[in-house]
């Protein structure tokens, strides 16, 4: 070896063999720097972090502040929202109940649940117990049932039947959510008690999770709480809380690091508490059984930095493999709210992170960060922020080139012509009303309202009421090609008729 190259070397092995040397407390320092980094580059206003490693909380720390108006410090109590990171414990209610053996992982879903009906006899019988976990049963997106909407899940199930299946059962992927809100009903319907109820007697009592509530509306008494925040015009702006407790097992439970970091304990020793177990480890293994293969093009983007060489989603959680060694984790977000856990069981290794900016990737930088710092045999040599802050912005560039520009008003046309009453069997009814001010406002739900202006003759933009952080809604009208009459209106690739 020339001695040229040697020396082209000694940085790269230097940190090498820093990274392999550094002591615990060294590399709790590094995290912590590495997150308030992070959330200056960001802005995020409010962060949590917990490590657990070998059956201990090894980090446990707040960043900065709950509310931009109120100055207040996060700490380790402070809750926020945990959002689809809720959904491993709407898995893990169907486990006990399995382990009980109330039900079966096969069984189909309509002998516990006959009002579950969906467009067809035969695709009705093909969806089974573990098939409303896995994102594979053949729907399409169904987030505008629940969304800022005040559906509850048997208003849900009575519009199944008018779903079109997407794709083969089991044979394809759309992350679904109002899946896990009848898996949470088939819960009280086999328990007899509500879903609510079950999760936190049988999962939050026993691991000590005192301040874990499993709705917003539960927890809105606790005073230790976080504020959501969004980005409108480019500034980070305070919100209200999206309130999602009608679909409350796919991800309304709120709670804090401290009791998070109980629930990654919990999993890592395999569902145990004090060395006993809360249900029998065959049925704890198959929650971590890959059930479904992933696309790489639904996958993360973080797919592109982290190059696994398998992408699948188990029961209430993502997979991958990294370094060699299994990843189970799972994100979760609602306006102005994210959250973030990851579990590397090689290891006995779990992170979880809790924020209050939407959308803020910084959660995926930490998650990667902590992995390398503490996974036997990795090294922290990689700057996770920076990549991972490019992959997103590169995506972001991206969506705003496909964006169709705005048209100029069009001033020439008669309200009159597009008011009155929209129905779909699925997507409900909807109104179009003239103000007394000769505005025209939609109803979309009971929660959303647009106010339309015209663009063409053909194509409205619509501005959200209170919603203020919604960018605004493209909405098409069709005509009659004889009688210029109203057919139609289409908002994005959902079409309601007009009634006559």
């Amino acid at each position: 070896m020339s001695r040229k190259f040697y020396l082209s070397l000694l940085p790269l092995l230097f940190c090498i063999h820093n990274a392999f040397n550094q002591t615990e407390a060294e590399k709790i320092l590094q995290l912590s720097a590495f997150i308030e980094r992070g959330m200056s580059s960001w802005e995020i206003p409010g962060l949590a972090v917990s490590v657990v490693k070998n059956g201990k909380i090894i980090f446990q720390k707040g960043f900065g502040i709950k509310d931009i108006q109120r100055q207040e410090a996060v700490d380790e109590h402070t809750i926020f929202g945990i959002c689809s990171t809720t959904k491993a414990m709407t898995a893990f209610t169907l486990a006990i109940l399995v382990d009980e053996k109330k039900l079966n992982w096969d069984d189909p879903v309509v002998k516990y649940l006959p009002a579950f009906k969906l467009k067809t006899e035969d695709w009705t019988r093909q969806i089974r117990v573990r098939d409303l976990l896995t994102h594979n049963a053949g729907l399409p997106n169904l987030d505008f049932l629940w969304y800022a909407n005040t559906l509850e899940v048997k208003d849900m199930l009575r519009r199944l039947p008018y779903v079109d299946q997407a794709y083969p059962v089991r044979g394809g992927y759309t992350y679904q959510n109002v899946m896990y809100a009848i898996a949470g009903h088939l819960v009280e319907k086999v328990s007899g008690m509500p879903w609510t109820t079950f999760v936190q007697q049988r999962i939050f009592k026993p691991l000590g999770m005192h301040e874990t509530f499993p709705t917003y509306d539960s927890s809105r008494d606790y005073p230790n709480r976080m504020v959501p925040h969004f980005r409108v015009s480019d500034k980070v702006t305070p919100i209200p809380n999206m309130i999602i407790d009608q679909v409350a097992p796919a991800g309304s439970v709120w709670s804090n690091v401290n009791d998070m970091s109980k629930w990654m304990l919990f999993l890592l020793e395999k569902g145990r508490i004090n060395g006993k177990s809360l249900i029998d480890d065959a049925i704890f293994n198959e929650l971590f059984q890959p059930q479904t293969v992933i696309p790489r093009q639904d996958f993360y983007p973080t797919i592109n930095l982290t190059l696994p060489t398998w992408t699948t989603y188990g029961l209430g959680w993502f997979q991958q493999d990294y370094k060699g060694k299994s990843l189970h984790f799972h994100t979760g977000s609602i306006d102005g709210d994210i959250a973030m856990v990851g579990l590397l069981p090689a290891d006995s290794l779990g992170v979880f992170i809790l924020g209050n900016l939407d959308h803020a990737e910084l959660r995926h930088a930490i998650l990667f960060e902590v992995i390398d710092l503490f996974a036997s045999g990795f090294s922290a040599d990689r700057d996770w922020n920076t990549e991972i802050a490019l992959r997103y912005q590169q995506m972001t560039d991206q969506s705003r080139k496909e964006r169709v520009p705005e048209m100029g008003i069009h001033e020439k046309i008669n309200p009159a012509r597009i008011s009155g009453q929209y129905n779909h069997p699925l997507y409900g009814q909807i109104n179009i009303e003239i103000t007394r001010d000769h505005f025209l406002n939609l109803h979309l739900t009971p929660l959303l309202t647009l106010t339309l202006t015209p663009v063409t003759e053909t194509e409205y933009m619509g501005k959200y009421h209170n919603y203020f952080w919604f960018e605004d809604e493209k909405v098409i009208f069709e005509f009659h090609p004889k009688n210029n009459q109203v057919l139609a209106l289409q908002i994005g690739q959902r079409r309601w008729i007009k009634e006559k």
